[in-house]
């Protein structure tokens, strides 16, 4: 067997024992390792994710806590509604017209806070340029009467290699 099928094989394997914790089907190269507990913290960044690629700000917003604190490329949104009066209806716009791809993806709990991280790759438009980003996010939520609620969201992204 050549090296390049061993490998082939060896990570088909690997990727066959994913933790039943994952959130989505694993391709191969997604990794997951979100714990048990973190589950449905996670779904909400989901939801949040999909609120926005929907163009349902409205939505969207109720996944975030009232006093969310946004960083984003050096900025920082202190609140919800500054969010929503700044950059919400853009993210909304880029996610509606780009394509997200998450490579990586974990999860923790400890008490009422939950972090989430995930890693990817978003292609889309950047004015009349077609554009290719690495991304990163932090989700960190708190579990209050409502349910996980999104309290600080970090993003970070940076063009991709060159083919």
């Amino acid at each position: 067997m050549s090296r390049a099928l061993f490998a082939a094989a060896a990570t088909a394997l690997l990727m066959s024992a994913t933790p039943v914790f994952a959130l989505q089907t694993v391709e191969a190269a997604q990794v997951l390792e979100v714990a048990p507990e973190a589950a449905e913290a996670a779904s909400v960044v989901d939801a949040f994710h999909a609120a926005l690629e929907a163009g349902d700000t409205a939505s969207a917003l109720t996944f975030m806590a009232e006093d969310v604190m946004i960083f984003e490329e050096g900025g920082a949104e202190r609140s919800r509604d500054e969010y929503a009066s700044h950059h919400l209806q853009a993210d909304a716009s880029y996610a509606a017209a780009s394509e997200s791809t998450m490579t990586r993806r974990a999860g923790w709990v400890d008490g009422d806070v939950a972090w989430i991280t995930s890693e990817g790759s978003t292609t889309g438009q950047a004015g009349n340029s077609a554009t290719t980003r690495l991304t990163v996010e932090t989700m960190v939520l708190k579990r209050g009467q409502e349910g996980w609620r999104i309290q600080h969201i970090h993003w970070s992204s940076r063009a991709a290699p060159a083919a």
